[in-house]
């Protein structure tokens, strides 16, 4: 089968919502070259570092990837494309040179571009990411290994935004929490709270292509009794009180349901928002704030911020 690789070179801001939009048009997950990995000191804890070459990465901007089989549809889905990333900047994000290119490649290449981009990562004290394809043995007996296959799921888990998630997950779940995911994607942080004994977890995603990926991905991790996963528009409709509530989505959607996390967290709960630019940091906290609750924790990496709130008595 003949595969064609579309290219949007933009900007770090828009990595998130041009992943989605590729996924929507039925890209099984992206690709994103920064150049800022060249620069990016690693630890080679797990053989998992490997020589760049900065030919591959642009001197400014990001690279986002994806691939799409070549059919009588695709000049339509590229336009459909297109036209979506055009319509970012009306959520006033900047989508940069926004230029877009299309190559034709083989199957063998294609997946050969797949796999040479993912290996183990370690991202917080317990957790490490592996690939379906890759042998990790643990180094340490209370790791936890979370499998996901990119070529599955929308979403690989070692994005800036979804690992300020999951360490903030780390240091908030307990035994016997309830948790809802807004935005599930590839469900990885329902499968992280599902592996810190949370009692159960209500993944929650408007996209039915990531529904489905991320029941997918429960089942892989062998946590599926544990989570559940449901097509919803936010909290839309949602009834269950929750423990903790975590959303990594656009900070521009965070600020739209802020109210609605106030009413479902219990006393005592909290709320870990992700995917918020740094420019968009303190028009988050305002939403936040105005809802009710109280800013605990507030983490940069790179250019993103996770906060993470309490509701009080």
């Amino acid at each position: 089968m003949k595969w064609s690789e579309i290219t949007i070179h933009t900007t770090n801001e828009a990595i998130e919502p041009i992943s989605n939009i590729l996924h929507e048009a039925g890209a099984s997950g992206v690709v994103i070259e920064d150049p800022f990995e060249l620069i990016k000191e690693r630890e080679d804890r797990f053989g998992e570092i490997y020589q760049l070459n900065p030919d591959d990465y642009p001197q400014e901007g990001v690279l986002v990837k994806a691939y799409l089989p070549i059919n009588s549809f695709l000049g339509e889905t590229v336009e459909e494309i297109k036209e979506a990333i055009n319509n970012l900047i009306l959520f006033n994000i900047d989508i940069g040179l926004n230029k877009v290119t299309i190559m034709e490649v083989n199957e063998e290449e294609w997946a050969t571009a797949w796999k040479k981009y993912y290996h183990p990562v370690k991202i917080s004290e317990k957790f490490t990411i592996v690939p379906t394809w890759e042998e990790y043995t643990p180094v340490n007996s209370d790791e936890l290994i979370i499998e996901l296959d990119p070529g599955m799921a929308f979403g690989t888990g070692t994005h800036p935004t979804t690992v300020l998630c999951i360490q903030a997950l780390e240091r908030i779940v307990k035994k016997g929490d309830t948790v809802i995911d807004v935005g599930t994607g590839s469900g990885v942080l329902s499968i992280a709270a599902s592996m810190l004994q949370a009692k159960s977890v209500h993944a929650l995603d408007l996209d039915e292509v990531a529904v489905q990926s991320a029941k997918l991905n429960l089942k892989l991790n062998k946590v599926h009794e544990t989570a559940t996963v449901q097509q919803n528009n936010l909290l839309d409709g949602i009834t269950q009180e929750s423990d903790v509530i975590v959303a990594n989505i656009l900070a521009e959607v965070i600020v739209r349901f802020t109210d609605d996390v106030y009413r479902l967290l219990k006393e005592d709960g909290y709320f870990i928002a992700s995917g918020i630019i740094l420019q968009k940091k303190e028009e988050v906290k305002a939403a936040i704030i105005a809802s009710g609750l109280e800013i605990v924790e507030t983490v940069q990496m790179e250019d993103w911020i996770s906060i993470t709130a309490k509701k009080g008595k």
